[in-house]
């Protein structure tokens, strides 16, 4: 039959097999990481992907650019209130930093633990200003630490496909929200210990903005390195937070007064410094465990 015409036992009958082809000069890098044998990735080529995925995802460069018009539209906002009802002279001072004390503070922000001299320094019973002053507290690094916070809440929001405005509004407001509600309970505590200090609402700002610092390398960590990343980078910033925290606050708001006051002042006032430093860890994780997944 003539179906069975084609499989018969000569084998002049079968097609001949295709010759494989030689193997390639060079590997395909083109699927973003090079391979080793067995298909493994190379070593590192996890967070390549990761960061080139972070910056290629247009849901995320679209969160991002949202993030920006809300911090942007929120500084002119802040700005034109504080012009109605603060001292510009004194706001200056909070603001008056430079390239190298940015750089140091973010450093101290990070490993506080070898600094010795915690004093904030006076000129002519003035406090120098702090580009003179790596002591002094400053608005500059709260401020735009937490604009680039409210881009990388937009932009992990982006990734995970959760973003929308009202959640990333949501996201800054609750920020905002806490950390006033930091300084008011600071404010209170003071008020009640009874401390005569230098300490103004502004300290208390700078202070308690520093956290925003912190909330970014860890959220950062935890983007590119999972959440066993993200908890490192929380565990590190938080201690680091704390001990910065405790070494400012403590001869401010114990005050030359408070040195030599009663004992009970002393230990109402340390535990008030205390507080305020063991309070940091919890705000940072509220406000960042639910950007990392």
């Amino acid at each position: 039959m003539a179906y069975h015409s084609g499989y018969g036992a000569h084998g002049s009958k079968h097609r001949a097999r295709a010759a494989p082809d030689p193997p390639p000069l060079f590997d395909d890098t083109s699927g973003g990481y090079s391979t080793q044998p067995g298909g493994y990735p190379a070593p590192g080529a996890d967070v390549a992907f990761s960061v080139n995925h972070l910056l290629g995802d247009p849901m995320a460069n679209v969160a991002m650019a949202y993030g920006s018009s809300i911090a942007s539209h929120g500084k002119d906002m802040v700005h034109k209130e504080l012009h109605r009802f603060v001292s510009m002279n004194k706001l200056k001072y909070f603001f008056a930093v430079d390239t190298a004390y940015v750089a140091k503070k973010l450093g101290l922000l990070v490993f506080p633990y070898t600094h010795q001299n915690w004093d904030v320094q006076y000129s002519r019973d003035m406090p120098l200003p702090p580009r003179q002053d790596l002591n002094a507290p400053d608005l500059y690094i709260p401020t735009m630490a937490f604009i680039t916070y409210v881009l990388l809440a937009g932009m992990a929001l982006g990734i995970q496909k959760r973003f929308s405005p009202e959640v990333l509004g949501l996201c800054a407001s609750t920020a905002l929200v806490w950390m006033v509600m930091e300084v008011l309970a600071l404010l209170l505590g003071l008020y009640l210990a009874t401390v005569r200090s230098d300490l103004s609402t502004f300290h208390l700002l700078a202070y308690s903005g520093y956290k925003y610092v912190g909330m970014i390398l860890s959220v950062l960590t935890g983007l590119l390195f999972g959440s066993d990343g993200y908890y490192v980078a929380l565990a590190w910033t938080s201690s680091a937070l704390m001990y910065f925290i405790v070494r400012s606050l403590r001869t401010a708001a114990l005050g030359p007064d408070g040195m030599g006051g009663p004992a009970p002042r002393q230990r109402l006032q340390l535990y008030l410094t205390l507080g305020a430093a063991a309070f940091q860890p919890l705000i940072i994780y509220w406000l960042t465990f639910h950007l990392v997944r």
